[in-house]
């Protein structure tokens, strides 16, 4: 169903604007579902050798990769589900539903008896999880000016190491037995992220839809009255915009245009997107969600201190997409995202071989994930930015939620289920060539890049793709 022509200048509008306390509010009221799930993943890492204990839940390490994998599983789903409905309903609304969705899993977790009641309230945190990266993504990308678009980005999704951050410094007070025991401090672990997201659920009252949405689904009055507010809310004499779109509005875009969209003309991009998800995804999710493992396993780590040996690894990650970030606007994507993948690789290969030869201890290990990590958390961030802004506005959300959906199904979820196998195996060389594995992911990654690439750095979204309603 169409509504007729519309020629609006809102894209350039929102492009020429210029950087605010309106975009700190959506940065940080948007943004912080990255900090919520770096949280819950160092959280479950840290907390992974305490749930062995019989004191907690008696889990084994094969249960705990499980249960990584379970939460992985319910972001894909979740993913899948809201992204549809995100680019069906806008994204005000399924970003405040998929939050919700969010709060009752972790809070539920909080109470979890045994293996199958915590695995089923992960499963519900990831959905929430999932659904909310479609919805804030593409949100976030059509809100940001063009030409700060990359590391605003990078940053937004680097945040997730805060998260790490705060769940591994975390871990230490709640798992250390000074304040409460362990068989309690696990679950007030959880309570963090339910406080977290109460809060920002409020912020996000103030956080209007996106215009460019709006105005590609026929509801270009509200679009002008949005834009406009956001205008005054910037409070500065704005130069005129530069340039006009034309688009012919639908309501509902059916699955099997946006799959035409995906599979026909943007072929090269989606195996590019997909590529990049696989290989961050599987290395993510590898040493992540079974860091705390190998520390206990193989370095004989005192299980209540994971988390300080996560701690300075997050800290690390997350400086890495605020200080390359820039970069991704200047150089521009190709050459960053090719380098960051390619470096990333390279160095996890010199790294498996020495964790192979035993050579390495806790805190050399540490640096050496801090060292590779600081490259590959931009790599990473760069995968999300990358699906976010090469495919047409009215697909923006699903095909997020598409490539975070099959990468995360192809190395996220594989990963922690061969990881905790390995480990339990007790072979160093195992991991190591789990690692290697990793590596190569990421070095093919970067080859992708490199022959199908989009230069979208400085660019309005619908330069980088035009949108399908432009067309007709």
């Amino acid at each position: 169903m169409t509504t007729g022509e519309i020629t609006t200048d809102i894209p350039a509008r929102l492009d020429r604007l210029p950087w605010s306390r309106f975009h700190v509010l959506v940065v940080v009221a948007l943004g912080v579902t990255w900090i919520l799930d770096g949280l819950e993943v160092t959280i479950v890492g840290s907390i992974g050798p305490i749930l062995k204990d019989h004191r907690t839940l008696g889990l084994t390490d094969q249960d705990i990769g499980a249960i990584a994998g379970c939460y992985v599983a319910g972001a894909v789903a979740g993913a899948l589900v809201f992204g549809w409905l995100t680019d069906r309903f806008g994204r005000r609304l399924i970003f405040n539903v998929t939050l919700g969705i969010y709060l009752a899993g972790v809070l539920c977790t909080a109470f979890a008896w045994n293996f199958w009641s915590f695995a089923a309230f992960r499963v519900v945190t990831g959905l929430g999880i999932g659904g909310e990266y479609a919805a804030i993504n593409s949100a976030i990308d059509e809100l940001i000016p063009a030409r700060l678009r990359g590391r605003v980005d990078l940053i937004v999704n680097g945040s997730y190491w805060l998260g790490a951050a705060a769940g591994a410094a975390a871990s230490l007070l709640l798992l250390s037995g000074r304040f409460v025991g362990v068989d309690i401090g696990w679950r007030l672990g959880f309570g963090i992220g339910a406080v977290l997201g109460s809060v920002i659920l409020y912020l996000r009252r103030y956080v209007p839809e996106s215009p460019r949405w709006q105005v590609t689904h026929g509801r270009d009055d509200e679009a002008k009255r949005t834009t406009s507010d956001i205008e005054h809310k910037v409070g500065k004499q704005l130069p005129p915009p530069k340039g006009t779109l034309t688009v012919h509005p639908r309501k509902v875009f059916g699955f099997g245009l946006i799959l035409r969209a995906m599979l026909g003309k943007n072929r090269g991009r989606s195996v590019l997107a997909l590529s990049l998800m696989v290989a961050q995804a599987f290395l993510f999710n590898a040493v992540f969600f079974t860091y705390g493992l190998v520390l206990t396993n193989f370095y004989h780590v005192q299980e209540t201190r994971a988390g300080l040996f996560i701690l300075p690894l997050a800290v690390g990650n997350f400086l890495g997409p605020v200080l390359l970030g820039h970069l991704f606007d200047t150089i521009g994507r190709k050459k960053m995202i090719a380098g960051t993948y390619g470096l990333a690789g390279a160095l996890l290969v010199a790294v498996s071989v020495l964790f192979g030869l035993d050579v390495l201890t806790a805190w050399t290990q540490t640096f050496c994930w801090m060292a590779i990590f600081f490259v590959a958390s931009a790599a990473a961030s760069s995968a999300y930015l990358t699906a976010s802004e090469i495919f047409p506005l009215e697909t923006r959300a699903m095909a997020i939620a598409l490539f975070y959906a099959l990468g995360t199904l192809i190395g996220g979820v594989t990963a922690p289920f061969l990881f905790g196998f390995l480990i339990g195996s007790g072979s160093q060389w195992a991991v190591a060539g789990g690692y290697a594995g990793a590596a190569i992911l990421m070095i093919g990654a970067a080859v992708c890049e490199v022959f199908l690439g989009v230069e979208a750095a400085g660019k309005s979204l619908e330069d980088v793709a035009a949108p399908l309603s432009s067309s007709g």
